[in-house]
């Protein structure tokens, strides 16, 4: 389901280029700096322009709602994946661990209410190395009793894979455009 008009308000910080991308051939004195980032939320790829004299580390959290802003200029919009840097996409796995470990709720609350999208696919299937027979397994799980960790999930549901690197992977299939589905990224209106 895609909402429109989706906003993030903080952001983590995935790349920062003091003098702005190497290909830029404009003069140094007329380059601005960049910032990659993702958003906390909805995982938006955004590039973003700091305030003068703000240099920006990787894995920082920064707020960019609406008001005042300390480290952030302006948005210059959403990004696509392919665009990100080297660093930036090697980064991505290390930033998206550690949201996903932080907001362990939310994704396992994915695995307690997700559905069927139509009557052939699940949303469970979506995620890479969940066939029929898991999400069956898991369905039946849940039945039982909600699931209330990563831990509880793989421990009552036999040989699934890390349910917690399958979100991961899932959030990085969706931010390079592999498939239709979003689950967990949202296009956002910047």
């Amino acid at each position: 389901m895609i909402r429109q008009n989706i906003k993030e308000e903080f952001v983590i910080v995935i790349d920062f280029l003091p003098n702005g991308y190497p290909f830029d051939t404009r003069p140094l004195h007329q380059k601005t700096p960049i910032a990659q980032a993702i958003g906390k939320n909805h995982f938006v790829l955004l590039e973003l322009v700091p305030k003068r004299g703000v240099t920006l580390n990787i894995g920082k959290e920064v707020y960019i709602g609406e008001g005042k802003r300390e480290e952030i200029h302006h948005i210059i919009g959403k990004l696509d994946y392919n665009k990100l840097t080297n660093t930036a996409k090697s980064e991505l796995d290390f930033i998206l661990k550690d949201v996903v470990e932080k907001d362990e709720k939310r994704f396992v609350d994915f695995f307690n209410k997700s559905q069927a999208i139509n009557k052939r696919i699940h949303q469970l299937e979506l995620l890479p190395g969940i066939g029929k027979k898991h999400m069956m397994m898991i369905l039946e799980a849940r039945d039982e009793k909600e699931f209330e960790s990563f831990k509880d999930i793989k421990d009552r549901v036999k040989l699934l894979p890390d349910p917690e690197k399958a979100i991961i992977r899932r959030i990085l299939v969706e931010l390079n455009n592999e498939d239709r589905y979003k689950l967990f990224t949202e296009e956002g209106g910047y």
